[in-house]
């Protein structure tokens, strides 16, 4: 019940059709009453807020304070020292990112690019940590279909990870249940936690209420440093108003764990 409420309130909240809200809100204001100035401050409101989270730079500025809190996981060679938090790593662990089942598709082909970002991270830390296992988390979309972490599963053993090292977690719902089924598989020994970039501070911050501290390893990246800035930056686009939702999302979650007392 609560699971289902916070899923319906998060929607609403989500820049799209909250903005649309607004819109409709306003135009029927203005149809069916007389507060006409109520009703254009809504069609306002809406078309304004559109118009923001639309913004390549808006949606960049909202976006970055999240990806930045963690640093990436640098360049690494095989048969180089790698960094002492990553080496002591006994599994990795990718979190649940979506993914299709058109028929025909390779494994690789059926992700999401979130998702397939998260593993192909994974693969590359897995290649210079031999002895560590790879944890793939996701339910499925539908009951005929396999879950997510299945899908996950096979698309790293299409690029070379042996099935005898993967672990799956299928039977979970959001964030917060994928860190209580990580915690009983890895226990208490170290491991790297793949989220995307704007992900980590919520799920550090779950991780933390339930006594674990992982490796962030940020992927994904959507607000990318060091770009030089183009007049395109400026303008707008579908891409952009889906960077913002990411950080509507996140950071209304953040709020939502933080009232539960697990921020």
């Amino acid at each position: 019940m609560l699971f289902g409420l916070k899923k319906f309130v998060s929607f609403w909240l989500m820049p799209l059709p909250f903005c649309l809200t607004l819109l409709l809100v306003g135009v029927l204001v203005l149809l069916c009453t007389r507060r006409a100035r109520l009703g254009r401050g809504l069609l306002l409101a809406g078309l304004g807020l559109l118009i923001l989270f639309s913004n390549k730079f808006v949606s960049t500025a909202l976006v970055r304070p999240l990806e930045t809190r963690y640093p990436a996981i640098p360049e690494l060679t095989v048969g180089a020292p790698l960094p002492p938090t990553l080496a002591a790593c006994r599994h990795v662990v990718v979190l649940g990112g979506g993914n299709g089942h058109a028929p025909g598709r390779s494994a690789l082909g059926q992700m999401s690019p979130s998702a397939l970002s998260r593993i192909t991270e994974a693969v590359r830390l897995l290649r210079v940590l031999p002895d560590a296992r790879l944890v793939v988390s996701g339910p499925a979309d539908y009951e005929d279909k396999p879950s997510h972490a299945e899908s996950l599963a096979r698309a790293a053993v299409s690029l070379g990870v042996e099935r005898s090292r993967i672990v799956l977690i299928a039977d979970v719902r959001d964030t917060e249940d994928e860190s209580l089924a990580i915690k009983e598989i890895v226990g208490s020994a170290p491991f790297a936690l793949i989220t995307p970039a704007w992900h980590p501070p919520r799920t550090m911050a779950l991780f933390r209420h339930i006594g674990r501290a992982p490796l962030p390893c940020p992927a994904d990246f959507s607000a990318r440093g060091g770009d030089t800035v183009q007049f395109s930056d400026y303008l707008w686009d579908v891409s952009s108003l889906e960077r913002s939702t990411w950080a509507v999302r996140e950071r209304i979650g953040y709020v939502w764990i933080w009232l539960r007392g697990r921020g």
